[in-house]
């Protein structure tokens, strides 16, 4: 099989051109992921990606090739073997994986916006890839069922962001551009806002049926026009000098404050009942 040694081969050139571009990323509908369990639980969800693309020393590794008979069985992808040292500088990590996957970007499910389980997260300006990722990875172990994203978001399916997420992509639904506040207008539930300027504490309301969570720009917050969209403000309580904390840790526990709230409702007896 033919190695790859030229960063003018039009494969490397897209695979560097989507791992540097959101535009160009969006424009075709592909993207790239970086390391075998990313790979793995892509196929596991959504089966055989476009393209893998291995470095020499990957592929030369005999454990390496019966790790990839085991996943893809005899539907083995297209491989693509690059040498060492051109892997090494497309690789979107400092420390190589040796294995990417070229992935078309998943269409999201269009179910509509009803029943009583609904779980939402609305995310305003998120700005960084790697706290977007932390935020679905964390949505996704909380069984978070749709991700609204606004236009000021970070690219949710930039190498990074999906890294952050190890896998939680594949098990959400994310709009992304959405208008927020014609979502949170329509939400059949409880709109919670997150802001340090509100009165109300997280751990004293009621988070049964169906919640959107609202979470703003890391340094901005959300904007006035989100707070006053919501139906709930809510602030986590921080009896240390910290004055916020990480968005990302912020919606982790957020979210499972829900999940320790439907857990205790349904020990009880008091989901499903009347």
């Amino acid at each position: 099989m033919p190695v790859i040694t030229s960063r003018n081969h039009p494969l490397i050139k897209q695979l560097i051109k989507l791992e540097e571009s959101s535009h160009y990323r969006k424009k075709i509908g592909l993207t790239v992921l970086d390391g075998i369990h990313l790979i793995q639980i892509y196929c596991s969800v959504l089966g055989i990606p476009k393209n893998l693309i291995v470095s020499q020393s990957y592929f030369e590794d005999v454990e390496n090739k019966r790790f990839l008979k085991i996943i893809f069985g005899h539907a083995l992808p297209e491989i693509t073997i690059v040498n060492n040292a051109l892997f090494r500088a497309i690789s979107p990590v400092k420390t190589p994986t040796g294995i990417l996957a070229l992935i078309v970007r998943p269409e999201m499910n269009k179910e509509t916006m009803s029943g009583k389980e609904i779980f939402s997260v609305l995310l305003e300006a998120i700005q960084d890839p790697g706290n977007l990722g932390s935020i679905l990875r964390s949505a996704a172990a909380a069984n978070v069922r749709d991700v609204y994203l606004s236009s000021q978001c970070a690219d949710a399916w930039s190498p990074k962001a999906l890294r952050a997420a190890m896998g939680a992509h594949f098990f959400l639904n994310i709009h992304e551009n959405s208008d927020l506040q014609n979502i949170a207008q329509q939400f059949p539930g409880t709109v919670i806002a997150t802001s340090i300027q509100a009165s109300k504490n997280l751990f004293e309301i009621s988070l049964a049926g169906p919640v959107a969570f609202v979470f703003g720009n890391e340094g901005a917050g959300l904007s006035k026009e989100m707070i006053q969209a919501a139906d709930e403000n809510i602030v986590i309580p921080m009896p240390g000098k910290t004055e916020s904390l990480n968005a990302a840790a912020a919606a982790a526990i957020c979210f499972f404050e829900k999940v320790r709230q439907d857990s205790a409702a349904l020990t009880s007896g008091g989901i499903g009942t009347k």
